[in-house]
C-alpha cells in the first residue's frame, strides 16, 4: 500500500512540473517589466581608499590625477605624456552629474594641446594613469593599458603626479620661480632658469615661509593683523597632503586666535601681491631673494 502511494505522488509530481513549464513558456502571459535605471548618471564621484582616503574618479570607478607642473592651471602633458595620462574629458558637466560631497564651482575646463575640453578640479586640469602593460611572454607588453577601477597606482609617480582629492590643505606645483624683480630664480634663488617643486594650497596658490620666524613661531603677524594684508597667514586647521610628504612634519599653531599651518616648524604665508594668481610667486625676492622662501619636502627644520 505503501508503495503504491509512493508511485502516485511521483506520477503527480511529474505532471505538475510539466503543467508549470507549459505554462510559462505561454507567449501570451505576461512579461515582467525589465528594472529602471536613473536618465542622468554622475560622471565624477568620490571614492574611498584605506591609505589614500577619498578621492575623486569617474563614473565606473576610474581614479582621477593631478599633475603638479600644471601649476597655472594649463596642461602640460603634452605628446606621449598624452598617451600614459590621458585627459579626463567630460562634455557640459553639470551638478546632477556630480556625486555626493562634491560642488560644480569647483570643476571647470580647459583646452588641451589635443583641443580636447579638459575637466579641471580646484584649477587642476584632471587625467586617467594608462600605465605601460609588461610583456606577458607572447609579445604582448609594451602597451597602454587604462588603469583599472579602484586601483591608484598613479599616485606618486614621478613626485609629481597625485591622486585628486577633495580635502587637500597642501598640493606640490613644479615651476618656475619668478620674482617681484621679474627675475627667474633657481631652487637656491640665485638668478637663472630651473623648476622648483613647492607647496601651494588646494587651488594652487603659493606658500611661503619666513626666515626670522623660529620653530612654530610666527614673528611677523602683528596681534591686531595689521600687517595679514602684507603676508596673509595660510590659516587653516586641516593637514592632508600628498602621499609623499610625511604629514607628522606638519603641525597648526594658533596666532593671536588663529589657526596657522606649519611645516617643520616654519609657519605658513601667502604673498598679497601674488593677489591670489594660481602659479604667482613673486614673495621670494621681495624684499630680497630667500627672505621669504617658498616651503619645500626637503625644508630644514625650524629653531
Amino acid at each position: 500500500m505503501k508503495l503504491k502511494q509512493i508511485k502516485f505522488a511521483l506520477v503527480a509530481l511529474i505532471a505538475t512540473t510539466f503543467f508549470a513549464s507549459c505554462s510559462s513558456d505561454n507567449s501570451d502571459s505576461p512579461t515582467p517589466a525589465p528594472p529602471t535605471t536613473p536618465d542622468l548618471k554622475t560622471e565624477v564621484n568620490l571614492s574611498t581608499s584605506a591609505t589614500l582616503g577619498s578621492y575623486l574618479s569617474d563614473k565606473s570607478g576610474r581614479s582621477l590625477y593631478v599633475f603638479a607642473t600644471d601649476s597655472k592651471g594649463q596642461v602640460s602633458c603634452t605628446g606621449g605624456c598624452e598617451t600614459l595620462w590621458p585627459a579626463f574629458v567630460v562634455d557640459n558637466l553639470t551638478a546632477d552629474k556630480l556625486g555626493t560631497g562634491l560642488t560644480l564651482s569647483d570643476f571647470g575646463t580647459v583646452t588641451n594641446a589635443s583641443g580636447k575640453k579638459q575637466v579641471t578640479y580646484k584649477g587642476w586640469p584632471l587625467y586617467y594613469y594608462a600605465p605601460v602593460s609588461a610583456d606577458d611572454g607572447y609579445g604582448n607588453g609594451g602597451k597602454n593599458v587604462a588603469e583599472a577601477a579602484g586601483k591608484t597606482t598613479g599616485d606618486g609617480v614621478g613626485g609629481t603626479w597625485f591622486i585628486a582629492k577633495p580635502d587637500y590643505s597642501i598640493m606640490l606645483a613644479k615651476s618656475q620661480l619668478v620674482g617681484h624683480d621679474g627675475k627667474n630664480y633657481k631652487s637656491d634663488y640665485t638668478v637663472g632658469d630651473g623648476l622648483t617643486t613647492y607647496f601651494t594650497d588646494a587651488k594652487g596658490l603659493t606658500l611661503y615661509t619666513f626666515k626670522n620666524d623660529n620653530f612654530n613661531k610666527n614673528n611677523f603677524t602683528k596681534s591686531d593683523f595689521s600687517n595679514n594684508a602684507v603676508w596673509p597667514i595660510y590659516e587653516t586647521d586641516k593637514i592632508v597632503v600628498p602621499s609623499i610628504l610625511d604629514k607628522s612634519k606638519f603641525s597648526v599653531i594658533t596666532v593671536f586666535g588663529k589657526s596657522q599651518l606649519t611645516y617643520n616648524g616654519w609657519p605658513l604665508y601667502y604673498f598679497g601681491q601674488d593677489a591670489s594668481v594660481r602659479g604667482a610667486n613673486k614673495g621670494i625676492s621681495f624684499p630680497a631673494p630667500a627672505v621669504w622662501p617658498v616651503p619645500v619636502k626637503d625644508s630644514p627644520l625650524a629653531i
